[in-house]
Formats: C-alpha cells, structure tokens, sequence
C-alpha cells in the first residue's frame, strides 16, 4: 500500500517546521511518521459530520504536520507520539476524526522517513524563482504545531536523534518544493497492526477524554494570516477558506479592510480568510480548496484570470464581487462617472419581507443586460433610488454544480472611516446606514453558503485586584484579611469573589463565583494599562481600588458582595474588556463588543446633601463626564460627543455610543450607588465610536489627534465624575446644569407628548430633580420622568410606556 505514494512525490510541499527543511529536528524515536488521506464530502456525494453525541477529535491537536500533497485525495505527512497515534486511530474508526481543512478523512498509514531523503532533497530541489509562503496560505493545510492530549511539547518532539554537520542546508525553504523519499518500515507496518486492531476492540472507557474547545493557531510568518480552527462541514462541502483578490494590489490596508467586515459577519473561528495573489491565480491549486471568492477589485480581468473564475464557478465555488470589474452571462458592467464614489439611497429588495433602504458610496458602474440567453439566471437585487432604477447588486448562476455569484456595485465592504467622504452629511448617512450595511451583507454571504450565525460567548477569566495607589493596595488587602473565610471567599447573592495570591489557567470561573488575583506583579493585558489609568486618574477616592477582567458577566454585579463594608475611602470599581450579560435600561441587554469602555463605579451619597435629595441627577452627571472626559482634553474640544436626556451620550444628535445605568440602595443615611457605563471608543460597527469622530475631525481640520484608549477615558470619566458631584454638593443644580446644557442634544427642540398625535411641546430644560422639562402653549411647564416615558431624539416624540 505505501509504494502508492512513491509516484508523485515531486508535488509534494514542505510546511515551515518540517525536518525536511530542518535536517537537526529529525523524528522523534518514539515517534511515528504517517500520511493521512482526506476526500471531499461531495467525492462521496455526502456530507459527513462527526456523530455530535461522541467528542471530536481535531487531527491537527495530535500530530505535527510535515507536508502536503494538494489534490484529490488530499494527502499529509505527518508525525505523532504513539499515544497520539494510537488516539487518532480510535477516532478514525469511530467516525470521530475532523480534519482542519473541512475533508473527510479516508485512509492512515504509517510510514517511515529515511535520513538519506536529505541528501537528496539538497541535490533534486527543483529551481523555485521566488521564495514564498503563501500558498500555505491558500491550501488548508492545518499547519498549526500543537502536541496534543497525552502527547509532548513542540519542544520535546523537535529534539534531533543524531548531531549532524548540515552547513551546506539551506537556512529557509518556506514555500519551496522539494522530491521526498519514503520507504516502508517493518516495524512501523507491525505497529500500524498492532495499534489498528488493538483500536477495534477498544472499550468506551479506553478514549481519554478530549477538551471541550479544540482549536488550533498558525504561527504567523511575515505577511501570513492568523488561521484558527475551522468548521469541518459547509453548504457547499468545500474546505472552509475564503479568498480575497485585489488584482494587483498590495497594499495590505486594503485586505485588511475586507478581512475585517468579512470576520464580523462570518466569525474568525468558523472560516479562514486569506488573500489570493495575482500570481497565484494561475499557479496554485486554490480552486479545489476554497468555499467563497472575494474579488475586491476595480482592475481589468485578465483573460486567463476570469477563465480560472469561471472554472470555480463551474466546480460549484461562490464568488462574492465588491466594486469588482468581474462579470459574466447575463450581466454587463456600464460605467457613469457622474456616480463614482458618492453617496446613494439603495433599495435592496427581500423575499416575503419588506425593501431595505439605506445609503451607500457607489462605485460609478451599475449592470445592464448581458448575453440575452443568459438573462434567465439573473436575479436582481438592490437597484439605485434613482429615476433609472439602475441595478447595482446582481445574483447570476453558472454551471451544473451549484456554481453563483453576487456581484455588487455599492461599496458594502467600506464604512465611511474606510474612504475619502467629502461632506458631513455623507458622513452621517454612512453611519447611520452602517447597521443595514451589515445586515445587507450577512445576508449574501448567507445567501452564497456561509453561516453568520453568532460566535459563541467568550469564555469567564478570572478578575484581577489593582490600584494605581500602592498604599491603598496593601490597606485593601489589611481590610481583606478580616473579612473573607479561611479560603478567602466573600460570598455574595450575585457573584462571589475568591480572592488568591495567583491563578492558574485551570482556576474555574463562573458566573456565580470568580478568582481575584491579588497580586499586581503578575498583572498584564494588551487591552489595558494600568500605567495609563494612573496617569489620567485624578481623584482623591473614587477608583482607587480597581477590580479588571478580560471577560467577565456584567461588571454590575461584581461590587455587591463589596460595596456595604469596605472603607469609604477605598473607591471601588470594575472594570471589563467584555461583557457576555450587559445589562441596560429597563432590563435591556447591553452589546458589549470589543472596543468599548466598560465599568461600573462604586460611589456613596449622604442622603442629607444636595445630591442625595437629587438621586435622579447622577445620571446626567455621568454623562456629562464621559462627554467632558473627551472634550476636556486640549485639541480635542470640537469632538461632536453629546449628552442626551436622561443618560445616553451621542453623537451630535444623530446616534448613540454609550449608556449610563445607575442603581441605588439606601444604608440608614447614605446611598450605596453602583453606576454602570459603557460607551464605544474603538468598535466602528455597528454603529460608530469615539475615534471615528476623531478621525473625522481630523480629515475635515487638518489635525493630527491621536486615537483614544478605554483605560484613559475610563480614569478621565472618574476624574470628571468626582469634580462635578464635589460642586453639585457645593452648588446645587445651577453649578452644573450650565455645563450640561452646553453639551446636550435637546437645545430648540419640538416634540409630541403621550403619541404621534398627542399634543405639541417645546424642550426647556431639566427641572431642580434631574427631570426632563417641557413647555405647551398655554398649559405652562411640565416635567417628564424617564421612569414613565421614552424620548426618541429621531422622531422628536415622547412616548409613555405601557
């Protein structure tokens, strides 16, 4: 049987860890070597999955890849300790092997690597013209390196067997081809035997047990993408790659701005996106090995390059065009330079749903009618809201295999921070059609085979206790040893918190109970500094002792079992990158992606002050806070970041970016205040953040400001916060509310009480309660509660709650 693969071995391919190009990384001699045959699900005119009640064994989790034959059957060499080995052969058996490249395994054998194929590598090598890694990019091949279950580290399994003098190797052959040698071993064939029909008969008891989350990471090489773990079934039964062509583009912003909406849509763990090159439409053996072609460029077709389309198209692939010059059959591309790069309202047009409208960049071409005996297989889209209706998204079929395409005219790829808009107003109705535009375009990559359905939550990690203030550290962590039990618990109703001097990542976190470590020293986050929260934290108590988590349920919930007894002085708060339970007004779930700043502060109130008989008001203060914690910063003073009644902040009065939710409870004669905020800083989608504003100042003033950060707004809020309710304390309502109207969204505004019919009022301002005011005409004043009413800013309408 091994003689087979002796034929054409010159087509095989060399992974970058392989000891092929690394003679001193020999095999292991508990080690073994063997290929791997995978088919396409459509080869056995099925699609097979894994039985979903057994566990899954991933094949890249138990062996290291050495090298690829692509084609079919797809064929690896790779090598695995003989634990591993005889793992894989289990779930072989059992149907319970995934391979990464979305093909269903067909055969294993052992084989054995001969040290003379080495010298024949150095003298057979075929001339390459270029050195490149990236058709390991393209093919899916699962090139991750992970020892799996049982098995030895990277380390141990690269350990030579013999010390060789191998000067004349060549230091790096990523890329290139090279003839292998193998030969059939005895000894391998008898433990093949042995470990197969020892397989045959193994108990259930027998199979370890497998982790839950398997996935598999790339080493990333110069330009080379990050793969992570792949679904091995789709629609279409093809390896779950998707390709990017940018014709000859290299700028890598370009690709990047079409990887990114593509991974928010589809999921980075569900598909890898990868670019094709122009060279490589020729050259590699993509076609057989990829789900979706994105082509993303307004260059010409090369005659031999739209062939090569066609083929995928043919073979059943799916082709996605983005302002592309591509075309076929029934369509044909018309350009009108009058439309290129403006804005127009679109009608996309839904099946058994009403039309979508929204306003999107154009890129100048619209489609006409094609050859007249492929018009069948056209299906129109979305036109342009304009007097020619013109078609600006098609759906064309082509082939016997399930060949489509979506081809569109309308830049659904780009939010309005990815081109040159030239005026506000193009600006603002990008942004507000952003959450369309992405609607629109899960929608065609769901159309075209792929699943957009949601990622599944991040997984808890365990909270961290810090403090930019060493002294108040150690006097929290005093305070701490006579309020927690000997296993340092402190038990609360929501979440109780263990507090431990260091964690290891087997440490469980749940939603009911979570590790806090206590030592800073082994603190570090690339999504959070500590060093910048203590350079923009200016406060005398508020935030000084600082609960942080990548990921946690809701940072709310995380001060409870703290808030009542710890020391005035230790201000406390929460602060999280994720949110997988974001909770907002009236019980609504907050979206808590990342990019946006999420915290909750512990503040208390004497109910004898003038705040504390104003509770209602420290909702706005908050607002006003985050507003100012922006527009305080010198260069930054235009930022069109606004407060809207009674605890949202916006953008001019167009779109929300963050929330304030605040919860009270009254200890004798003081408020035990929990105020919770988000708001978004760096996540474009789905509507817009903070440094898009920025980014837009700077294109219309000619500035440079720099891009803001969730640790520094977080402490410049605090420090705000604490400032406003020092004067609020001092002043009263009068000291702040000239501060807040200057920022608010709600100057001149008419509106309708009680229904769109009800009657008309004019917005004067906030009462000495924090209470929205409004004037009608010979009725006088009135004050709106928020408890009572909905104010929606867009349709001006105040709307009572049933």
């Amino acid at each position: 049987m091994l003689v087979q693969f002796l034929d054409d071995l010159n087509r095989w391919s060399l992974l970058l860890i392989s000891p092929f190009i690394y003679p001193e990384k020999l095999l292991n001699a508990e080690h073994i070597a063997f290929v791997t045959e995978s088919i396409s699900a459509q080869t056995e005119n099925l699609q097979r999955a894994p039985d979903s009640s057994k566990e899954v064994v991933k094949w890249s989790d138990y062996c290291s890849p050495l090298a690829y034959k692509p084609g079919e059957p797809f064929k690896f060499i790779a090598e695995a300790s003989v634990d591993n080995f005889s793992s894989l052969g289990i779930a072989f058996l059992e149907d319970r092997l995934q391979m990464d490249n979305g093909m269903v395994p067909h055969k294993i054998v052992s084989v054995h690597l001969q040290e003379s194929a080495l010298k024949e590598l150095a003298q057979e090598a075929p001339p390459v013209k270029e050195q490149s890694t990236q058709m390991d990019e393209v093919t899916p091949a699962g090139t991750a390196v992970k020892s799996g279950l049982g098995g030895q580290s990277e380390e141990e399994k690269s350990k030579p067997e013999e010390e060789g003098d191998h000067e004349d190797e060549p230091n790096n052959l990523s890329g290139e081809h090279h003839h292998l040698h193998l030969s059939s071993c005895h000894e391998c064939l008898q433990l093949e035997n042995s470990t197969i029909e020892s397989v045959k008969f193994a108990s259930a008891e027998n199979i370890p047990e497998l982790p839950d989350d398997s996935s598999s990471k790339l080493e990333e090489e110069k330009d080379d993408c990050l793969e992570k773990g792949m679904k091995r079934v789709n629609l279409a039964g093809k390896p779950p790659n998707v390709l990017i062509y940018l014709g000859s583009e290299r700028a890598k912003g370009k690709f990047e701005q079409v990887r990114s909406i593509l991974q928010e849509c589809v999921g980075a763990e569900s598909y890898t996106i990868y670019q094709l090159h122009q060279e490589q439409v020729l050259r590699d053996p993509w076609i057989d090995n990829s789900l979706l072609l994105v082509i993303a460029t307004e260059e010409p077709i090369s005659e031999g390059n739209h062939k090569q389309f066609m083929k995928f198209l043919s073979k059943g692939g799916k082709i996605l065009g983005l302002s592309s010059s591509f075309a076929f059959g029934g369509v044909r591309i018309k350009r009108k330079n009058k439309l290129r790069r403006t804005v127009h309202e679109l009608v996309v047009s839904k099946k058994d749903s009403p039309e979508i409208k929204l306003d999107l960049m154009v890129s100048g071409c619209v489609f006409e009618e094609g050859r007249k005996e492929d018009t069948g297989k056209v299906k129109t889209l979305c036109r342009l809201n304009n007097a020619e209706k013109d078609p600006v998204i098609v759906h064309l079929t082509h082939g016997d295999a399930g060949g489509e395409a979506i081809l569109c005219q309308a830049h659904l790829e780009l939010d309005s921070n990815s081109m040159d808009v030239q005026t506000e107003e193009d600006f603002n109705l990008l942004k507000m059609s952003n959450t369309k535009r992405c609607e629109v375009l899960k929608e065609i990559l769901v159309s075209l085979g792929l699943s957009c359905e949601l990622s599944e939550l991040p997984t808890l990690t365990p909270l961290y206790l810090l403090s930019p203030d060493e002294e108040i550290h150690l006097a929290f962590l005093k305070w701490l040893e006579g309020n927690v039990d000997a296993e340092g618990l402190r038990a609360s109703s929501k979440v109780s918190l263990k507090f431990v001097s260091s964690c290891d990542s087997e440490a469980e976190v749940t939603p009911s109970l979570m590790p806090v470590v206590t030592e800073m020293g082994s603190f570090s986050s690339e999504h959070f500094s500590l060093k910048t929260y203590q350079q923009n934290l200016q406060t005398k108590k508020l935030g000084k002792i600082l609960l942080f988590s990548e990921v946690t349920t809701s940072t709310m919930n995380l001060l409870d079992g703290l808030m009542l007894d710890l020391p005035e002085e230790m201000g406390l708060i929460a602060v999280a990158v994720r949110q997988t339970q974001g909770k907002g007004r009236g019980g609504n779930v907050w979206l808590s992606p990342m990019g946006c700043a999420l915290s909750t502060l512990h503040i208390t109130i004497p109910l004898h002050s003038n705040l504390g008989q104003r509770i209602p008001f420290i909702q706005h203060l908050v607002s006003l806070a985050v507003v100012e914690s922006v527009r305080s910063i010198p260069g930054y003073e235009d930022i069109e970041l606004r407060v809207k009644w009674p605890n949202d902040i916006y953008y001019s009065d167009l779109m929300k970016l963050g929330g304030v939710l605040v919860n009270s409870t009254l200890m004798e004669t003081t408020f035990h205040i929990l105020i919770g905020f988000g708001f978004n800083v760096n996540n474009s989608n789905p509507t817009i953040c903070i440094n898009d504003l920025i980014m837009k100042f700077n294109k219309e003033e000619g500035t440079k400001l720099k891009p803001l950060t969730a640790d520094c707004l977080i402490a410049r809020t605090v420090t705000v916060l604490e400032r406003l309710i020092d004067i609020f304390q001092e002043k009263g309502p009068n000291g702040i509310l000239p501060r807040y109207y200057k920022y608010w969204v709600h100057s001149g505004k008419q509106v309708r009480l009680h229904s769109e019919d009800g009657p008309t009022a004019w917005i004067v301002g906030i009462d000495d309660y924090g209470y929205l005011q409004v004037h009608q005409e010979g009725k006088g004043i009135d004050s709106v509660h928020p408890d009572g009413n909905s104010f929606d800013m867009l349709r001006n309408l105040i709307v009572p709650k049933h």
